[in-house]
């Protein structure tokens, strides 16, 4: 198997977070971190330090992911891109082992129709697929954005969208990627969706996506989380989504509740079990209850309702 290497060069004093965001993509970062040479120097070792090391930028580090040609590789860039960003930190992110052709198209031959609900099964648009009895269809081409359904983070949205959606329901995707959520809710019968992400070319991918799926009733914005939403001209919603990462959440939380209304639900999730009851926390202290959850993997995503 071929495998791509992801690599993100930081600020060593940004380096404990960006791992961290690694680690949601895979637990194994291989960390390049030189700013402590020094004090090696002063061991029984220091004379067998490669000279190399000794003369690298000690203000940089970086960390990196291997990811199998199965995996789409662009798509775990785009999902970097996106949390680094809304953590403020402005990194170098590579992609070393294959050109960018290579990567962002190879991994095509393994995405397949997959059913990420009892109802809900996302199809490539360059496969065929026989609808059965009963099933929604999202047909996708996330080309450089996050969201082909593939991710534990994504189903458990899309599970926990088909026990809370109502039909003729306002919806709100936060950090919407391929805009994939979104189209799950207006197949769900959502009345209308609003998809945002801090991401340009996410938001043109959504609007193919939204066009190739028929779905009219859902509108995109480029967004840096709530920023560019407004309660007073966007209105209030009956359902938000954000597939993000657990600080981004914690982060946005305080703002949520004028976009929802009372009663209205948030599903949160891309939250790592280990940081499940800090979020749960955060959540509950601004005027949420917690209604159910869901766990796949070692992920985590929560379902709570404005109080």
């Amino acid at each position: 198997m071929t495998w791509t290497q992801i690599k993100v060069t930081c600020k060593t004093e940004e380096l404990e977070m960006v791992c961290a965001v690694m680690s949601m993509v895979d637990p194994s970062v291989m960390i390049e971190d030189y700013s402590d040479i020094e004090t090696e120097l002063q061991t029984v070792y220091g004379d067998l330090i490669d000279e190399s090391i000794l003369n690298s930028d000690k203000s940089v580090a970086s960390c990196s992911v291997y990811v199998p040609e199965d995996k789409n590789a662009g798509e775990v860039i785009s999902y970097l891109e996106s949390m680094l960003s809304a953590d403020n930190i402005h990194a170098k992110i590579e992609s070393l082992g294959t050109n960018e052709e290579e990567w962002s198209t190879a991994w095509k031959r393994y995405y397949k129709p997959t059913p990420i609900g009892k109802r809900l099964v996302v199809v490539p648009s360059w496969e065929s697929y026989e609808k059965r009895p009963g099933e929604l269809v999202i047909t996708m081409d996330p080309g450089m954005a996050f969201g082909t359904g593939t991710h534990e983070t994504t189903r458990l949205c899309a599970q926990l969208l088909e026990e809370y959606m109502i039909k003729g329901s306002r919806m709100l995707d936060i950090g919407s990627g391929s805009g994939i959520l979104a189209i799950c809710a207006a197949k769900l019968g959502a009345a209308e969706c609003l998809a945002c992400d801090i991401d340009p070319v996410a938001v043109r991918t959504e609007e193919e996506n939204v066009t190739r799926n028929g779905c009219g009733n859902i509108r995109c914005r480029v967004s840096d989380l709530l920023s560019n939403i407004s309660a007073s001209t966007d209105g209030v919603f009956d359902v938000v989504t954000a597939n993000i990462v657990a600080d981004v959440i914690i982060k946005l939380v305080p703002e949520l509740g004028g976009f929802l209304k009372k009663g209205g639900r948030f599903i949160a999730s891309g939250i790592i079990e280990p940081r499940m009851a800090e979020v749960d926390a955060a959540v509950e202290g601004c005027g949420f209850a917690k209604i159910d959850g869901k766990k796949e993997n070692g992920w985590y995503a929560g379902v709570y309702e404005k109080t």
